[in-house]
């Protein structure tokens, strides 16, 4: 479809504010027709929060928003009890626990749950019932050996146009950056931890 519009006497930016109120259903559109796929990895504080903000910046736009927690357990996070409360959809999978906090764990068990969740997922991407799709502490899953590069990529490769998908998590393999259209390295820096202080409520959780 093509479009051609003709203002006289008035400014490009005049025009603008015109005509995108009539027009801007047609930019969102086509920009999100195709669907980008997002990683934030490296080992600096901040992937989960900066997705949390992407979740309430999509929601504020009206798009339908799925966060799905992996390795963080059953109880709710303060950012969690957030999202739920502006209806962002919320699945976690309680069963799959990070082996580095819990080292005793069957990891032939992760990898069965983890499997099992990746089916879940495709199926929800098939369903087209959510225009943006958060996997947070993905990554870690390949990191720990509980799911495979080639399960990773066939998920990201079944993924349907029209849908934003971000992954985040340390550890992002070299093939799920090839795959994906943003990747940002959050790298520590400084962080106070290394003085002996613990997470703090309102602020790591």
């Amino acid at each position: 479809m093509i479009i051609y519009i003709h203002t006289v006497g008035i400014s490009a930016k005049k025009s603008a504010q015109i005509l995108y109120p009539a027009l801007g259903f047609i930019y969102k559109d086509f920009n999100m027709a195709k669907g980008c796929i997002h990683i934030y990895t490296g080992n600096g504080k901040g992937k989960t929060t900066a997705v949390v903000g992407l979740a309430l910046r999509a929601k504020s736009r009206g798009l339908r928003v799925l966060f799905v927690q992996f390795m963080k357990g059953s109880m709710d996070s303060g950012e969690i009890s957030l999202l739920k409360s502006i209806s962002v959809k919320i699945k976690k999978f309680p069963k799959i626990l990070s082996p580095y906090f819990h080292p005793d764990i069957d990891k032939k068990k992760l990898q069965k749950h983890a499997k099992e969740a990746v089916t879940y997922l495709k199926k929800i991407m098939a369903d087209k019932k959510f225009d943006m799709i958060i996997l947070d502490e993905f990554n870690c899953l390949l990191k720990e050996g509980i799911l495979t590069d080639t399960i990773a990529i066939d998920l990201l490769s079944v993924k349907p146009a029209g849908i934003e998908l971000i992954l985040t998590g340390r550890g992002a393999t070299k093939k799920l950056i090839r795959a994906s259209d943003y990747v940002t390295d959050m790298r520590m820096i400084k962080h106070p931890f290394s003085k002996g202080i613990k997470a703090r409520e309102g602020i790591e959780y």
